[in-house]
């Protein structure tokens, strides 16, 4: 029986792959379905002039764009794109801000019909474009800004997330903490407006968990030895009682210093030590290994969070297009609202996307340089729907109105 079950098996592939485009006859009989993948500059680039590869401290801090999760996404696509007919192709467009964006955008759309778009860009510009590409017939997949307002104030009903919020990671966090009953935190934070952003979805996150804040800390990468009370980790974690260390540093070029360095031996979390992450190279369930392994032979590095992101939104909207033998926008929008479809994002779920906000359901990483510690939602936290929505912001906390 088994013999019987493998050998049709290896029909079935073997007639797969000749329905592929593997010859210039073939190729000629798919309609190409192009995708967008719009690349916005980051602000360390802008505010610095140099490459973040020049943060040698903190290699996680890694210069590469999720443009290759996206190439991986359009590869694995056509496999399915096959049997619609269909080749996906990837047009990929820079531009300095919103307003370059927004023309790439509207230049793919009429003079390649594109009608699904990646965006890789801090959320203020996701949000330009956004909003100047509202009423267009299309669909945008943020999947590299981690901004809350994104979901909540400036949402768009077309603009969706693959790439989890702050608030998703820091609940994450939390739960961890308080399973591990380790309540009271010292938070350290420094002068960028992405710490600000990350220390008050920490504290957010503290609150709705029951976590306690022992102090908030701001810090200063400076030299200067007058500064001792904002640029020395034994001044700032001289407290008399915590439990652990949270670190908001978006630069990533103070956070190393703190372990091992503070006052009290207590574990350091946020930005090193325990991390909270959308995917990770350790993480050996669910099929993970194979994505890591497939990624890391094409492009010689780790996939990366807005890698995963990238490569799951081309994953969902070929399934999309698949499930319901349709390229329009409006057919391929009422299935990623469908609250029954069961997305596979080869780290445990299912995925799907919330009603009220768009973004994508999935669980949380929690992880140290080389291994996965834990994986929220922890099972400690029930939620009376979906267990995922106990990360990030409920319907009830929304305030995204479409």
């Amino acid at each position: 029986m088994r013999q019987i079950v493998v050998g049709a098996l290896k029909v079935a592939f073997a007639a797969l792959a000749l329905a592929g485009p593997s010859s210039p006859g073939a190729a000629q009989d798919l309609r190409e379905f192009v995708v967008g993948y719009l690349e916005g500059a980051r602000p360390e680039e802008v505010e610095w002039g140099r490459h973040p590869a020049d943060m040698g401290h903190m290699p996680d801090f890694v210069p590469h764009r999720p443009v290759a999760g996206a190439e991986r996404g359009v590869n694995d696509a056509q496999h399915l794109g096959r049997l619609m007919k269909i080749r996906y192709v990837l047009e990929h467009r820079h531009g300095a801000g919103a307003g370059e964006l927004t023309a790439a955008l509207k230049n793919l759309a009429e003079q390649r019909r594109a009608k699904i778009f990646l965006i890789d860009a801090p959320g203020p510009v996701v949000a330009e474009v956004a909003k100047a590409s509202a009423g267009m017939d299309l669909l945008l997949f943020n999947v590299a800004a981690e901004d809350g307002a994104l979901r909540n104030e400036w949402c768009q009903p077309h603009l969706y997330h693959t790439i989890p919020s702050h608030a998703m990671l820091m609940d994450s966090l939390v739960q961890y903490l308080m399973v591990r009953k380790w309540p009271r935190v010292l938070v350290l934070t420094g002068p960028d407006k992405r710490d600000e952003a990350v220390a008050k979805a920490f504290e957010r996150a503290a609150k709705r968990f029951g976590a306690k804040i022992a102090d908030v800390r701001s810090f200063l990468l400076t030299q200067d030895p007058r500064a001792r009370e904002v640029n020395r980790v034994e001044q700032l974690t001289s407290l008399e009682d915590y439990d652990v260390v949270f670190v908001a540093d978006a630069h990533g070029e103070f956070g190393y210093q703190i372990p091992y360095r503070t006052v009290l031996p207590r574990p350091v979390i946020g930005v090193t030590g325990l991390v909270p992450r959308a995917w990770h190279w350790s993480y050996l369930r669910h099929g993970a290994p194979q994505v890591n392994s497939r990624f890391e032979k094409v492009y010689d590095r780790r996939m990366s969070d807005a890698d995963w992101a990238a490569w799951i939104a081309i994953k969902v909207v070929s399934e999309a297009i698949l499930r319901t033998k349709s390229t329009e926008v409006a057919d391929i929008a009422e299935y990623l609202r469908d609250q029954s479809i069961r997305l596979d994002g080869f780290k445990g779920g299912p995925h799907s996307f919330r009603p009220w906000n768009n973004q994508m359901r999935q669980k949380v990483l929690l992880v140290t340089r080389n291994w996965v510690v834990a994986v929220a939602p922890l099972p400690a936290f029930l939620h009376a729907v979906n267990a995922l929505d106990t990360l990030g912001y409920d319907e009830r906390d929304s305030k995204c109105r479409f």
